[in-house]
């Protein structure tokens, strides 16, 4: 459930609870940019909604009125100049939001704790990702060399990495507000999880149990609840797969599209775990492509499903064109945060399992002669 979805599902519940609302006052001044209107954005159930504007004065000064707040804070975008400012909103707040030139990178909030909190993560985590967006650009570039590209990813992994423990720290420390159920719910480009898939939700559960102290009445806990329920439900799911048949995998790949591990039964399936960032994998990916030849036609069907454990993809991108790997190649760029790796309990890079057309493993770490020799056995060639 990704951020509009959750806090508009919430905003359902709020909106039954107009009775106990009452008034808050949003102003402030906007300068150093030419655009002349600012809007507010109320996250709707369905989408999120712009429910009032106003046109900065000489001064870049703007105000807005509200009615029927919820007693407890929910979710509010201003936007101006094209960008968004998350403020948490309580009825009886009176909150004052200005920015100086960059508006997300600058704006200040006074009047909310929960707003100004909000800020406090907002703003580092997207500058985070702009960084992110600045490395993958530059990566992309074409006349860069090959200890150029191999700086690049390094340096782009690495803040992929600083960004997300800062997530993690400011939901731990800050676990009894509603900025954690905020920052709960931001995800980097290409990622589907916080940090490790369904294992996330001891995160969920920590936020949920501070809020059940915090904000007893507060509909995000209820919502919250909720999604834990779903997650411990797939856990349970997983937990039950028995040693002979394979953990379903869906991932994307180099053009976005989702190819599910398990759309591959009824043939030998070789899944693969490699990486591009590693650059290890190379010979084993060459002499893999011989194999692969020879065992395609074979009359029980063979495929290989290669998951990178990758964060960077325009790196993942480039070694799948460049070694020309025929075979699917899939990623979740989530590098060693991939939920992949829990699932299959992966320990090192390169690892493999062959599981034959029943849906069996049938071998770990398999490669060269000893690999063909099982091929031949599972395919009848």
């Amino acid at each position: 459930m990704n951020t509009q979805t959750f806090f508009g599902t919430v905003l359902a519940g709020v909106l039954l609870c107009g009775c106990q609302s009452s008034k808050v006052k949003i102003s402030g001044r906007f300068v150093g940019n030419d655009a002349s209107k600012v809007y507010l954005e109320q996250l709707a159930p369905l989408s999120p909604a712009i429910i009032d504007s106003a046109t900065l004065a000489e001064d870049g000064g703007y105000e807005f009125r509200l009615k029927e707040v919820a007693p407890t804070p929910v979710l509010y975008n201003l936007i101006y100049d094209g960008e968004r400012i998350p403020l948490l909103l309580a009825g009886g707040d009176r909150v004052t939001v200005s920015s100086v030139g960059s508006v997300v990178r600058n704006y200040t909030v006074e009047g909310s704790v929960e707003s100004d909190l909000l800020r406090q993560f907002y703003q580092a985590f997207v500058e985070g990702a702009q960084q992110l967006d600045l490395l993958a650009a530059r990566f992309a570039e074409p006349d860069l060399s090959e200890a150029q590209r191999k700086e690049l990813a390094s340096e782009y992994t690495a803040e992929y990495y600083r960004i997300r423990r800062e997530q993690l720290r400011f939901i731990i420390e800050n676990k009894s507000s509603l900025a954690a159920v905020y920052a709960l719910y931001q995800r980097l480009p290409g990622d589907a999880y916080l940090f490790n898939g369904d294992s996330d939700v001891v995160y969920y559960r920590t936020v949920a149990e501070a809020l059940e102290k915090s904000y007893p009445e507060s509909p995000y806990l209820q919502t919250l609840l909720a999604e834990i329920t779903r997650m411990d439900a797939r856990l349970n799911l997983s937990s039950r797969i028995t040693e002979s048949k394979y953990p379903d995998l869906e991932l994307m790949d180099i053009y976005g599209k989702k190819i599910r591990l398990s759309s591959l039964a009824g043939k030998v399936i070789l899944l693969d775990f490699w990486s591009a960032e590693l650059g290890s994998s190379n010979q084993l990916n060459a002499d893999l492509k011989e194999i692969y030849r020879k065992y395609a036609e074979a009359p029980v069907g063979f495929e290989v499903y290669q998951v990178a454990i990758d964060t960077s993809k325009p790196l993942w991108i480039t070694a799948v064109q460049e070694q020309q790997l025929p075979w699917i190649s899939v990623s979740d760029l989530r590098g060693r945060g991939s939920a992949a790796l829990g699932l299959y309990n992966v320990q090192k890079l390169p690892t493999n399992f062959l599981i034959d057309k029943n849906g069996s493993i049938v071998a770990r770490d398999i490669y060269g002669k000893e690999l063909e020799k099982k091929l031949a056995e599972l395919t009848g060639l």
